[in-house]
């Protein structure tokens, strides 16, 4: 470990939900724990039975309750399969996104079932999901997981590269979520030598949906709402938020007015703000100026839709949020390719056949996508994200000879 400084830099600026002074500095000397150790294990069943049981108000709350259920985790432990031995690689710094507000525990999660101690940075802005789960953990960690005190810190702090310094000296891995200037920001500070970082920067997603199908879907009210929990839920902050619809099959058009007739119903209670609607009108002033486009005519602004001729890597560096949505009309599946750069992460679909979508991937071989999840799934979190198995990438093997 870089050597730490006696005195924490900065420390009027920083507050711990969870944990301690003493506990951070402690971390690196802690044993590592095996990859979804029982006693993990039963800490994130009682995790997820009291916040399903206390939290119903929030969704995002609830879909990473019902996440972290022992029964699904054994599952993924199951289809992890016999690695030989692996422990944890020690402590991991997690850096999360300020505008994901479920994010971190996701993040957290990874981190303890790989075998590692934490040190979680909260997001800065306050957030009810945020305080609602760090208050489950801490109770339980007081109350009935005492052993697991000592791997778990979750703190809080505005801009400071002296404590960005301080965490991830105490490091084995760092583990950064947000934008490209987040990303660029964090790495300047030093790691260890034998450390690694594992960056979460931005992305991009996009849906594809086949019109036809589209059509002889019998509950489309439903499938609005996978769409708005998809997009509208997270106000399409999220790297896994489509920012286009991809329209394929012979009745585009009917199946197009009927789909945002419903998607707007969905989102009916989406509060719209007047400075989201000036954004939204920068945004159609930047896709003017820049390509040809039209505007397709809605009531008011709760969604804005732009209709494209074309489809390139530049028009991923218009995209914007709060339900403004870019459209194209395509004959082949092979029309996104443009899209599927390095930056582009998900593609959600609805009216695909696996197995089209699977030879599409292995016949073009994008440079980019490591998701594609039928809609209403794009925000669930896996072990596996952005092509990176999180257990493996976040503890280490260990050979007998």
């Amino acid at each position: 470990m870089i050597p730490m400084p006696q005195v924490m830099p900065d420390r009027e600026k920083l507050s711990y939900v969870i944990g301690s002074d003493t506990i951070v500095n402690a971390m690196p000397y802690l044993p590592a724990r095996v990859p979804f150790d029982d006693l993990v294990l039963d800490f994130l069943q009682a995790l997820s039975e009291q916040l399903l049981r206390d939290t119903a108000r929030y969704p995002d709350v609830a879909t990473f309750a019902f996440w972290c259920r022992r029964a699904a985790l054994e599952k993924e432990k199951a289809a992890y399969g016999n690695r030989g031995i692996r422990l944890g690689r020690g402590v991991i710094f997690h850096s999360t996104p300020s505008n994901v507000p479920v994010n971190f525990a996701f993040s957290f999660v990874a981190g303890l079932l790989a075998g590692n101690a934490n040190i979680i940075r909260l997001p800065a802005k306050a957030f009810p999901q945020v305080e609602c789960i760090c208050k489950v953990i801490a109770a339980l960690l007081r109350d009935t997981f005492r052993e697991l005190v000592p791997y778990v810190c979750m703190v809080r702090y505005a801009g400071s590269p002296l404590l960005n310094d301080w965490f991830s000296a105490h490091c084995d891995v760092r583990i950064v979520w947000g934008g490209d200037d987040t990303v660029t920001r964090i790495r300047r500070s030093p790691l260890p030598p034998r450390s690694t970082e594992i960056p979460f920067a931005d992305r991009v997603s996009f849906l594809v949906i086949q019109a036809d199908a589209y059509l002889k879907t019998p509950d489309k009210r439903a499938l609005a709402l996978h769409f708005y929990n998809d997009t509208f839920l997270s106000d399409q902050n999220a790297c896994t938020s489509p920012f286009l619809v991809v329209w394929l099959g012979n009745q585009k058009a009917q199946a197009r007015n009927i789909f945002w007739h419903e998607a707007r119903e969905a989102a009916a209670l989406y509060a719209l703000t007047p400075v989201q609607t000036v954004g939204k009108l920068d945004s159609l002033c930047m896709v003017a100026a820049q390509r040809h486009a039209r505007l397709e005519p809605e009531q008011d602004w709760l969604i804005t839709r732009v209709l494209v001729d074309e489809l390139d890597a530049g028009l991923l560096d218009l995209k914007y949020h709060s339900g403004f949505f870019f459209e194209y009309e395509a004959e082949r599946l092979e029309a996104i390719l443009p899209l599927c750069t390095r930056r582009c992460q998900t593609i959600t679909y609805w009216g695909l056949d696996k197995t089209e979508l699977e030879n599409f991937v292995t016949r073009c071989r994008p440079a980019g996508v490591d998701r594609i999840v039928p809609m209403g799934h794009s925000m669930d979190f896996s072990l596996v994200w952005d092509g990176i198995d999180l257990i493996d990438a976040l503890s280490r093997a260990v050979t007998v000879s």
